[in-house]
């Protein structure tokens, strides 16, 4: 079980660390420090000061485990840690943008991952422009809404080169129909001849460390607070063709290396950024889906 207490118990690590999870964390640290050396380093993203309330975006609140984490890096090995990058992108139309759920999904989740993991996580928020030069120094990248983004032909190209590279990028938080078929369309400006394959349960990736008997489903936390049911998905959205389940797409590169994996219908970002404010949410998503499920993608993607 993903151990971890309410945000009202100031994060106290807990005290049991499983065995299986330090010794796949260790070859993930390991494989991190080389993948460094493979993409030149990295530096710290670009940052927006006043974007966010508090210094550098970051709001008071986080202040103090921001500063544990950057204590906890060794300056001899500054570079060798783990960073989540988010990607920017120009919006298609209304609806989630590239920064869906920021500050506080990239703050809660590289916190947790400093907290209950042997990691070590650069602080800060880092938002990256789909450059060649950006991408290069960022190994995971990651991109929200999904089902909204545009991209231009040298956004689309730099992120083909980026992946077959040896770069990797997760893609969530979109739901529906018309949000995959959008989607789906900005994937073949990356890959022209690549279709994304559907993943099962038998995928590695979804026992690597945390054996899911169900692919997890996150559901936005506005609609699941005001949902009559409490269901797991996003209502208000065309399921006809594609149905309401969540799906889980991969992109392979010549040599069958995951270069991205698509979670649709799903929004990890709502998991971690609202994990604090209701129990039951918590309790059901955030605990043991949102954490899990990132630390088996991070394990798999960073050993394969």
């Amino acid at each position: 079980m993903f151990v971890m207490r309410h945000l009202k118990s100031r994060f106290r690590r807990p005290a049991r660390i499983y065995a299986a999870l330090g010794a796949v964390v260790l070859l993930v640290c390991l494989l991190i420090s080389a993948s460094g050396q493979q993409f030149g380093g990295r530096r710290g993203g670009r940052r927006f000061p006043g974007r966010f309330s508090g210094r550098d975006g970051i709001p008071s609140e986080r202040y103090e485990e921001q500063q544990a984490m950057e204590k906890a890096i060794d300056p001899a090995f500054k570079e060798d840690v783990f960073t989540f990058a988010r990607v920017k992108f120009e919006n298609d139309g209304y609806g989630r943008a590239w920064d869906d759920d920021t500050p506080n999904a990239d703050l809660m989740l590289t916190f947790r991952m400093f907290q209950v993991t042997s990691l070590k996580v650069r602080p800060g928020l880092h938002f990256i422009d789909i450059t060649t030069k950006e991408l290069a120094d960022y190994p995971f990248v990651y991109m929200a809404g999904a089902g909204q983004v545009a991209l231009r032909e040298e956004e689309a190209t730099a992120l083909r080169q980026y992946l077959l590279n040896g770069g990797f990028m997760m893609v969530e938080d979109f739901w529906g129909d018309e949000g995959w078929e959008h989607f789906n369309e900005q994937l073949k400006l990356i890959f022209p001849n690549r279709a994304p394959e559907p993943m099962d349960l038998n995928h590695q990736i979804f026992n690597i460390v945390y054996k899911f008997k169900k692919q997890p489903q996150i559901p936005s936390a506005g609609r699941y607070f005001r949902g009559d049911n409490y269901v797991s998905y996003d209502q208000g959205y065309n399921y006809q063709r594609l149905g309401h389940d969540p799906h889980y797409f991969g992109v392979y590169d010549d040599k069958r290396r995951l270069v991205m994996l698509i979670c649709h219908n799903n929004h990890y970002g709502d998991g971690w950024e609202h994990e604090g404010e209701d129990e039951t949410y918590f309790d059901l998503f955030s605990e043991p889906m949102g954490y899990p499920m990132f630390i088996n993608i991070l394990a798999y993607t960073m050993s394969h």
